[in-house]
């Protein structure tokens, strides 16, 4: 098995659930020098981090080293790779790895790695990193196929309706957990209502039901926990002002529990078109792609500089018992993404 599979198949194989990353991240931190990188340390927040040279243009390569649980047996079979975490997104970062520890880094220039945890629960990995780095650009680790460049993603808006009583009858008063139900049932049918079809979703908004709980005996109680996805043009704060009357007119609370701002760079991004330069050198026709979900790209947004999203995979297995990664786009993801660095900072 060559070096570049190796570790993608390494990396896959180790089970890390977010929040219980250690195994897999220091493996990586072990095994990254072997991979051309001068240094490789796990910071305060867990994050694998590793750099090359030492020049004061830095380019970031933010992954992350997370997965959701669950996903289909660990199995490589002749060209393909099966088990949670090869698409979302440890081909990602075994991509970053491989091509950043092998381009050549010209003077001025420096290469960081970051494999963050908790990608996929609260992105306290990237935001551990965010006063630690101004990078001139980012590339961010995730699936957008080997000819493929994400150039945005939608926000969210995360946010938990609650409310209880000291209890009563049903047939008298409908209590907390039917109030939650007619709240969030509004709160879906008012999101729906500002959904545009016709527009590429990250213009469209979205909502879903989380989490709920609650009981109807004694003291009642219930929740519903939200998930809005945000469109460009809209700020979060703008849709929970909108939301609270619906919520406080049924005598609930509402806690956000967390926010993000929708974000999208130009299709002549410096970033992007060193990627689709790169893309077209290997005989491929660029897809420049926007996405419905959120990423730690919506985090990595506030440094101000050229960035996108790459790597290999069909983002439809996110999160599906189908993941599985062909072998022969991981490694063109490769040659694409070290040529791409190599563009960044020899042409800039």
């Amino acid at each position: 098995m060559n070096p570049e599979l190796e570790l993608l198949v390494n990396m896959v194989g180790i089970q890390s659930f977010s929040g219980k990353e250690m195994e897999c991240t220091k493996y990586l931190e072990e095994t990254l020098p072997s991979y051309g990188w001068d240094k490789s340390f796990l910071d305060e927040a867990g994050n694998i981090v590793a750099s090359r040279g030492k020049g004061e243009k830095e380019i970031l390569l933010l992954g992350h080293i997370d997965t959701v649980p669950g996903g289909p047996p660990f199995q490589l079979e002749e060209e393909v790779l099966w088990g949670r975490g090869a698409v979302d997104a440890k081909g990602s970062l075994a991509v970053f790895a491989v091509a950043g520890g092998r381009v050549a880094i010209p003077p001025g220039w420096k290469v960081t790695l970051v494999g963050a945890v908790c990608e996929e629960t609260d992105s306290r990995g990237a935001l551990h990193r965010l006063s630690r780095h101004q990078p001139w650009a980012c590339v961010i680790g995730e699936p957008s196929g080997m000819t493929g460049v994400t150039l945005g993603y939608r926000g969210h808006l995360r946010f938990i309706l609650s409310g209880k009583d000291g209890g009563a009858h049903r047939s008298g008063d409908p209590g907390p957990l039917t109030a939650c139900v007619r709240a969030a049932a509004e709160i879906l049918a008012f999101i729906d209502s500002r959904d545009e079809t016709d527009k590429p979703v990250i213009e469209r908004p979205s909502a879903a039901v989380a989490s709920m709980e609650g009981k109807d005996a004694g003291e009642r109680r219930a929740s519903v926990d939200l998930d809005i996805r945000v469109p460009i043009g809209t700020s979060p704060d703008s849709l929970a002002d909108m939301i609270y009357p619906i919520v406080r007119d049924k005598g609930l609370e509402m806690e956000v529990v967390s926010s993000l701002d929708a974000h999208m760079v130009g299709k002549n991004d410096p970033v992007v078109r060193a990627f689709r330069t790169a893309i077209r050198r290997k005989g491929h026709k660029p897809r420049l792609l926007a996405k419905g979900g959120t990423a730690d790209f919506n985090i990595a947004a506030r440094w101000g500089c050229p960035m996108a999203a790459y790597g290999p995979g069909d983002s439809h297995l996110d999160h599906t018992s189908e993941e599985r990664l062909h072998l022969n786009e991981y490694s063109g993801s490769i040659q694409i993404l070290e040529d791409t660095l190599g563009k960044l900072m020899n042409e800039s």
